[in-house]
């Protein structure tokens, strides 16, 4: 039985989801402020985080930070702002998706499925370290070095990263990309995968003097390096 943590302030949407997803066969724990889920998030250990932005206490953008110090938990963002600059901050601090109130019960419920299963999917292959010359992603200890030296990612730059380097040698198309990386119906600006490109070479190729990510013309990107 997964485990589910909702992290709400408003109390009739806490206990709606609450007796939704109790109704779908999942344990279920709430927090009505981002201090007291943080803590619940780091010691009841759940499956699966529904974090709204706007709470008392700890903004859900820094319990997304804080959390991210210390898990890879899967995180779905709620929030009242139809505001993309609001859905990528939560994005680059780790949120794994996000959804805009109100929402339909059951696409909620769909995109809590896909965050677990993703989730499992990507812990059987944690154990591999993924390597390129100087450059070495730990899946496990979510860390990226090179030459030995750790460079800061956020969880986002990280995924891009490991799923380019999974890809070696291949070309990936923006809307595998979009698919794979950001979620399988991503609504934000398009743009966002070459946005993420940009920081990528400006924290590995511009600093070592070196080209790994490569732009293939009306496809997309390439990730090779030895």
């Amino acid at each position: 039985m997964s485990r589910i943590l909702i992290v709400e302030d408003e109390r009739k949407i806490a206990r709606f989801l609450e007796l939704e997803l109790l109704h779908e066969g999942y344990e279920v724990e709430t927090a009505g402020d981002g201090r007291t889920g943080l803590e619940k998030a780091l010691t009841w250990k759940p499956d699966l985080m529904i974090l709204d932005l706007m709470l008392p206490e700890l903004s859900g953008i820094e319990v997304c930070r804080r959390l991210r110090h210390e898990s890879d938990l899967p995180i779905i963002m709620l929030t009242a702002k139809d505001d993309v600059s609001d859905k990528v901050m939560g994005l680059d601090m780790g949120a794994d998706d996000y959804m805009t109130k109100p929402f339909a019960i059951e696409e909620l419920l769909a995109r809590i499925r896909v965050g677990l299963k993703k989730h499992r999917v990507s812990g059987v292959a944690a154990a591999s370290v993924l390597t390129a010359g100087a450059l070495t992603l730990d899946p496990a200890k979510y860390a990226v070095t090179w030459e030995g030296q750790p460079l800061s990612l956020t969880k986002k730059e990280f995924d891009l990263l490991k799923y380019l380097m999974e890809h070696k040698g291949q070309a990936v198309t923006r809307d595998a990309l979009l698919s794979d990386v950001w979620g399988y119906d991503y609504a934000g600006d398009t743009n966002v995968v070459d946005v993420y490109i940009r920081y990528l070479r400006h924290k590995i190729d511009e600093p070592f003097g070196v080209k790994t990510i490569h732009t293939i013309r009306a496809v997309g990107y390439m990730f090779s390096y030895e």
